[in-house]
């Protein structure tokens, strides 16, 4: 199973959206996607504070603003 990693904060309305799409998402393609919160992890935080939501996944890493169909393209096929 693949892993998936979305960089996420708590209070962010774009980390919320991006994770119900990319929950099915993952469920299609046999994924699983993790969400991180990037306040437990100080460097983590300073990286990505000005981009989230970001998704780690098959290799590559996308940035919000986060479109589905950019996304799963990305990753191999239809979203």
């Amino acid at each position: 199973m693949h892993e998936w990693i979305l960089y996420t904060r708590p209070g962010c309305h774009l980390c919320e959206e991006a994770e119900e799409w990319l929950l099915e998402l993952a469920e299609r393609r046999g994924a699983r996607l993790t969400p991180f919160n990037i306040l437990a992890d100080p460097e983590i935080y300073e990286r990505y504070k000005w981009k989230i939501p970001v998704l780690l996944a098959g290799g590559s890493v996308w940035e919000a603003p986060l479109d589905p169909a950019a996304v799963a393209a990305g990753l191999g096929g239809p979203a």
